[in-house]
């Protein structure tokens, strides 16, 4: 039976942004940027300011020590941290390669800058050692770290940089400022469980924090995992042809993911605490970057801690791996909000991507125009949404003011206004455009076949196609390629033609995703789909943390209707160590939960959760914890076993590029 345990976290619910490494044959070349790429990147040259070199002082400023170099392994030797792969050919002195945008390369020529910082007394930044920055805040006796980056070993690497350079005092607190990964994850680098339990070490943390930390990856996580390799380029080579960075950062450390669940919440905006003599002012920012977050302000030095509600670049109001909309008019309320509360008080802006910023006056102008930034995207697609436009539509037509366009910290390097819009659009009006065609369309496979056909077949599409590619209409071809692909997968014509089109596109791409997206496509079509390696699964610590609710909710969204169709099971499950018992029932092709026993079970399973969690991750089986007595079947054991055969296990690569 320990099969059916095994289903529980199949398909992964996956937490981490990327792979794991993958061994494969030696990829097929990349090719070099065609002139019509190359007259794109040019254009750019001359369309934005790029005499402003404020950022790269701004970045460099405060600089303590770094190391020569900087390659981060976890106790196996396994490379977690590669900084080496991105500031071996990312060079603050070269010009962009044709192959990438130059305003893409001037993003990763500053996120390419690491070490050590201080950002005003008393406050410091390790920056450049994962996706996002490492705050240490000194108190009294010891540190106050504000987001403990994605895995511990990179947490653990700038902890020993602080130590050696200021000295080595304890980590007294840990403050989480909002539910994603790179915010949390490394915090068994830097802190001792056994020192919190013991009232050591506080973590504090938004209200909702536990629930949205481990939701948000939980029902939809194999597919978020996937798209995530497309969105963060896991697999591509860091080269000018292949990875330059995601825009909000360079990309995520990939070792040991782990979560200490706070100690203490802060509940509502104007929430005030002193840690370790340090004072601390809360906004709270619900639904806005994250589900969950906050701003802080210290007001003995009157700097801003502004989460990742405001960066160095346009965020995604959806991002591209798949999430829920984010509430842009919300968003630019609560910017609005810290530039009230906080901006005639303010003298530096520091926050968990990028680098600082001094200056009361800079702060208030910077504060304006993120918050016009979203402001203005929500504003423009509803009124053109109200005149009749689609989201497509709208997309292609918005344009921001030059104010905004020419501002380098509002830029498309993360999010894009063309993807946002829609978004926006999404959130308001959802899937449907309003023309019939397009209420039941035929699925892409189906249609595409229709198309060439309509088209004269493959050989003309594909000619007619070379054509438009040898003028540089790239968004055009890939349209068109695209359907002989999916209507001949094995057309190998087609692929290379697609992947051809993607690679520009990619290559002429200002936002690092948009970038990753385009050159994964590329990858897969010359080199096939991956078929091993995959996301890192949950880690013992979020399985731990992960309530009996969301565990039967995960399995809600695995159970294959069709095949539970005309079935009824009841299971009992009894946590003795949580004092919690639930019916969970199968009717009507769906599963059902209920924090009570049914009377009339056809099965029942009696364990701790914690002997649920070792079947999980691997380290005992079923049997083993039958034999032991940790667990317990009364009724009708076959039961448990018909239904874990109801449940789908997904897999993780499954296609993109291909039907």
């Amino acid at each position: 039976m320990n099969r059916y345990f095994k289903c529980l976290t199949s398909g992964g619910v996956a937490v981490a942004l990327l792979a794991s490494a993958i061994a494969q044959a030696a990829p097929q070349p990349s090719k070099p940027a065609t002139e019509a790429t190359q007259a794109v990147n040019q254009a750019v040259l001359k369309q934005l300011p790029f005499a402003d070199k404020h950022d790269f002082e701004d970045a460099q400023r405060g600089l303590i020590a770094k190391p020569d170099t900087l390659t981060i392994k976890d106790a196996t030797g396994k490379v977690v941290w590669d900084l080496e792969s991105y500031k071996s050919f990312i060079k603050a002195d070269l010009a962009a390669p044709d192959s990438v945008n130059p305003s893409l390369w001037r993003n990763a020529q500053l996120n390419v800058q690491y070490g050590l910082f201080k950002v005003t007394d008393g406050i410091y930044q390790v920056r450049g050692y994962d996706l996002s920055n490492i705050t240490f805040i000194e108190g009294k006796t010891g540190w106050i770290v504000f987001d403990p980056l994605v895995s511990a070993e990179p947490a653990k690497a700038a902890y020993e940089l602080v130590s050696q350079h200021l000295g080595k005092k304890p980590v007294v607190a840990v403050v989480y400022s909002h539910s994603h990964i790179d915010h949390f994850g490394g915090i068994r680098g830097i802190v001792d469980e056994a020192d919190v339990k013991a009232g050591k070490v506080r973590i504090i943390a938004p209200e909702g924090f536990d629930e949205h930390a481990i939701s948000e990856n939980v029902i939809a996580g194999n597919a978020m995992a996937r798209r995530s390799i497309y969105m963060f380029g896991a697999l591509l080579p860091r080269s000018a042809q292949g990875s330059v960075g995601s825009g909000l950062g360079l990309t995520a450390s990939n070792g040991t993911i782990t979560l200490i669940q706070p100690t203490e919440f802060v509940h509502k905006t104007g929430d005030e605490l002193t840690v370790d003599g340090v004072r601390m002012q809360f906004q709270i920012t619900p639904g806005t970057e994250a589900p969950v977050e906050m701003n802080t302000y210290f007001p003995d030095s009157k700097a801003m801690w502004m989460a990742e509600n405001t960066t160095a670049v346009m965020h995604n109001i959806l991002t591209l791996r798949g999430a829920q909309v984010r509430d842009a008019l919300q968003w630019s309320k609560y910017i609005g909000e810290t530039l009230a509360m906080f901006g005639d008080k303010t003298e530096v802006r520091f926050q968990s991507h990028h680098w600082p910023q001094w200056g009361q006056a800079q702060f208030d102008g910077y504060l304006k125009k993120q918050r016009a930034i979203y402001k203005y995207i929500h504003d423009q697609t509803v009124r053109m949404m109200n005149q009749g436009m689609t989201g497509e539509e709208i997309a292609e037509a918005i344009k921001l003011p030059p104010e905004l366009e020419s501002n380098w910290s509002t830029r498309g390097y993360y999010g894009t206004l063309k993807h946002n819009a829609k978004a926006v659009y999404q959130r308001y009006m959802g899937w449907y455009d309003g023309n019939p065609a397009n209420l039941d369309k035929l699925p892409p496979q189906p249609a595409a076949q229709k198309y060439v056909a309509y088209m004269g077949g493959s050989a003309a599409v594909l000619e007619k196609a070379k054509a438009d590619f040898a003028k540089g209409e790239y968004r055009w071809v890939a349209e068109v390629a695209k359907q002989v692909v999916f209507a001949e997968p094995d057309n190998v014509e087609a692929k290379n033609l697609l992947a051809d089109s993607y690679e520009q596109l990619g290559y002429q791409a200002e936002s690092g995703p948009w970038r990753s997206i385009y050159l994964q496509g590329a990858f897969e079509l010359r080199n096939g789909k991956p078929s091993a390696g995959g996301a890192v699964t949950a880690s013992p610590d979020v399985i731990h943390a992960m309530t009996p609710e969301m565990l039967f909710d995960y399995l809600a969204v695995r159970l294959n209707g069709e095949r539970a169709a005309g079935k009824k099971l009841v299971l009992n499950y009894s946590f003795t160590d949580l004092g919690k018992q639930y019916a969970l029932t199968v009717e009507n092709g769906v599963l059902t939960y209920e924090p009570k026993l049914e009377e009339h079970a056809d099965v029942g399973l009696t364990m701790k959760k914690t002997t649920l969690e070792d079947i999980q991750l691997g380290r005992a089986t079923l049997e083993q914890k039958v034999a032991s007595g940790e667990l317990k079947f009364d009724g009708r054991p076959a039961a448990f076993g018909e239904f874990m055969g109801l449940l789908d296990k997904f897999d993780f690569w499954f296609n993109i590029v291909t039907p």
